[in-house]
């Protein structure tokens, strides 16, 4: 008989459901006064985020809205967003962030397969919002966010968000989290062909992940934490929860424009954010002036796209301290991290930039990530040389795709869930993006990396960005074609480019053909390559038939 299975059964007093929404309750216990949420003008302490939360929980219960119930959201980093973060999950609903770039065909179908109760809608956005409306079957309840710090726009409900909290109560302390593999929130991946696909995240891996932020990033005691990150994409990597648990201080951003971020990081002494390479980039070429004026040492956490080191470098020389961290939507955002060890403190810059650039080793909160090779799914050597295919196991991967239980099965293949980018693995264990699968170039048999060669084109002190496709070649299969943007007043030509890019790498692995374009991205500012694909078959090959013809 096995003694520690009897008399030790789970009850309430030594088992509840994990669930980030309990952060907020701590901090405003322990900190009522400190500063929550500053927008613009306007300040909120713990206590007034708590009761606003509370407020908005108590008025959709009385709304009708309860467990599963879809609760969508579509609106700028604003208080109202992280008021949903909370309220919305203490009603047992799943909050459902809406992406504020999509098209009303891309909104609509996400509220019908999302099956949308409530929409909160920030009037911004109306006019795409209301087309989708007219186009979808759901007759969601619509509560307009009229954000006073916005621009204004149409309403397009009965009501709006600060008349919602007045019916509300401030002291709902209420929870219908019974179970910590109840759905949280509901993220819908971007469809580059197809129907986005509904991701579902489960109280429990929010809350790991939100932890798991804290143990590999240096957040400090009072963390002041601006929102350049989406809050949609992947509930802001779980920041809303994250920088609650450690009573910091959110900082809300409508846009992300540069000078717009510069201000607010100076206005506000921001000493935290999160952004894709891209948003690193844009920082880097800020006006000198601004530049100048920015604190020293802000920690930033990178993610959504490879960095080149050259970014990396480039940005650590204006004083700011960059953590780059790997993860995808349906691991919660990030929950990789190129982990910093103090023996690499005397690297030279270059050195130092090129570890950080590598995606890492797996957070504390996520119990199993490996490169497998693709065909006999056996864990690649730790040679940095071999591809495979980076897998997750663990508590912070979703529930599971929203009604496909194919696309499910398919991504959870083998007991592991798949991503679909290539990796190598180090000798010290850390794991390095070599690309996407579809991403890879293989040229006359040899696989040539797009990130290799995008890196090696962001150190040319010319080039603003970049990005490296495949192009069909008769001879080759395929070569892989640069698409470029330059700094403003810089000329440089393709083939200078090119020569570049061969005193650099391998000759196989240069740019055969040079393009000189602003890039395509996505709202959290990844390059979107399949645009670029589709470029170049309409620039080269329609051009080649047109010769033929």
């Amino acid at each position: 008989m096995n003694i520690y299975n009897h008399g030790l059964e789970q009850v309430q007093a030594n088992s509840l459901p994990l669930t980030p929404i309990t952060f907020l309750q701590r901090t405003a216990d322990v900190h009522p006064t400190r500063t929550a949420i500053i927008h613009g003008s306007e300040q909120f302490t713990y206590a007034e985020y708590l009761s606003n939360v509370n407020r908005l929980a108590s008025a959709l219960v009385k709304r009708g809205v309860k467990t599963g119930d879809t609760v969508s959201v579509i609106a700028a980093n604003i208080p109202a967003f992280l008021d949903a973060h909370y309220g919305v999950p203490m009603t047992g609903a799943v909050l459902n962030a809406i992406n504020i770039r999509l098209d009303p065909e891309a909104i609509a179908f996400i509220l019908d397969h999302g099956e949308c109760d409530v929409l909160l809608t920030d009037t911004a956005f109306a006019p795409v919002v209301k087309k989708a409306l007219a186009i979808c079957s759901r007759q969601p309840l619509i509560i307009d966010i009229d954000d006073r710090q916005g621009p204004g726009g149409e309403r397009l409900g009965q009501l709006e968000y600060q008349e919602l909290l007045a019916e509300g109560d401030p002291d709902f302390n209420d929870s219908l989290i019974t179970d910590e593999w109840q759905a949280l929130t509901l993220n819908y991946t971007s469809g580059t062909t197809g129907n986005p696909k509904g991701v579902v995240y489960s109280h429990r891996g929010a809350y790991l992940n939100a932890l798991g932020h804290t143990l590999v990033w240096p957040l400090g005691e009072q963390p002041v934490y601006l929102w350049t990150l989406p809050m949609f994409h992947c509930n802001g990597w779980c920041f809303p929860w994250t920088i609650v648990a450690v009573g910091g201080v959110q900082v809300c951003l409508r846009s992300v424009a540069v000078d717009q971020v510069a201000d607010s990081i100076i206005n506000n002494q921001v000493t935290h954010f999160c952004g894709a390479p891209i948003v690193l980039n844009m920082i880097m070429n800020a006006e000198p002036d601004k530049l100048a004026q920015l604190p020293r040492n802000i920690k930033v956490m990178t993610a959504g796209a490879p960095p080149p080191a050259a970014v990396i470098k480039g940005v650590e020389e204006l004083g700011f301290e960059v953590t780059q961290s790997y993860g995808l939507t349906e691991v919660y955002g990030p929950c990789v991290v190129s982990e910093w060890k103090s023996e690499w403190d005397a690297l030279d810059c270059d050195q130092r930039a090129a570890l950080k650039a590598r995606q890492g080793v797996r957070y504390q909160t996520q119990e199993q990530v490996d490169v497998l090779d693709p065909e006999t799914k056996v864990p690649v050597p730790a040679d940095a040389e071999t591809i495979g295919e980076i897998v997750f196991r663990g508590n912070t991967t979703m529930k599971g795709y929203l009604k496909n239980e194919t696309a499910t099965a398919d991504a959870f293949a083998n007991g592991w869930f798949h991503s679909g980018d290539l990796a190598v693995k180090h000798p010290d264990g850390y794991i390095e993006i070599r690309d996407r699968a579809k991403d890879i170039i293989i040229s006359g048999g040899e696989n040539i990396s797009s990130v290799e060669v995008e890196g090696v084109l962001y150190q040319h002190p010319d080039i603003l960005e970049a990005a490296v496709v495949a192009k069909a070649d008769e001879k080759w299969g395929e070569t892989p074609c640069a698409f470029v943007t330059l700094k403003d007043g810089a000329t440089i030509s393709e083939h200078e480019v090119i020569e570049y890019c061969r005193s650099h790498l391998a000759h196989f692995k240069c740019p055969r053909t040079v393009v000189f374009s602003e890039l395509p991205k996505t709202s959290t500012g990844k390059i979107q390559k399949f645009v670029l694909r589709q470029k170049v078959k309409a620039l080269f090959e329609e051009a080649k038939f047109s010769m033929q013809g």
